[in-house]
């Protein structure tokens, strides 16, 4: 597989990620399809055993999300930027401290966006503690799943 197409790869794969944090968005199928790609164009034993493991993850990760129930999002005024912004710091977070860092990278995104639009310590804590019941533990853990994904992949490019 060429650079070009590695790349597409990677964008595909960064896509399914902001994917994941959008209610309504298929993240984690964007992700799995770009797998699945990449699998199919190298056709190793190791690309196969990653789509393998990519599609467990993937369906685990739906069983789990059909248990979590989710509330009502228009009752929390949650905003598509602030979703888009928790997801980026997670992002951040997941490869900074590799694994933990994408729940307080999340969570602290969610917490500054929310502390800036609202002004105080106490309305930023309440209203994360209201998005989080009502959506948040449902993306975060699509997001995990997405994000585990995509470092495998890229934990295999790098060291192979």
């Amino acid at each position: 597989m060429g650079p070009w197409q590695l790349l597409l790869v990677g964008a595909v794969m960064l896509l399914g990620l902001f994917g994941a944090v959008l209610p309504g968005v298929p993240g984690p199928l964007v992700v799995w399809a770009a797998v699945f790609w990449w699998a199919m164009t190298e056709q190793g034993a190791t690309a196969w055993w990653l789509l393998v493991g990519a599609t467990a993850l993937l369906l685990v990760n739906q069983a789990v999300q059909m248990l979590i129930p989710v509330r009502v999002r228009h009752s929390t005024d949650v905003r598509r930027r602030a979703l888009l912004f928790a997801g980026g710091t997670g992002i951040a977070g997941f490869f900074l401290v590799p694994v933990v860092g994408v729940v307080p990278g999340f969570l602290g995104g969610l917490y500054g966006w929310e502390r800036r639009r609202l002004g105080s310590r106490r309305a930023a804590r309440a209203s994360v503690r209201t998005v989080m019941r009502a959506i948040g533990w449902k993306l975060l853990i699509g997001l995990t799943a997405c994000l585990l994904v995509t470092g495998a992949w890229a934990g295999l490019l790098i060291w192979g």
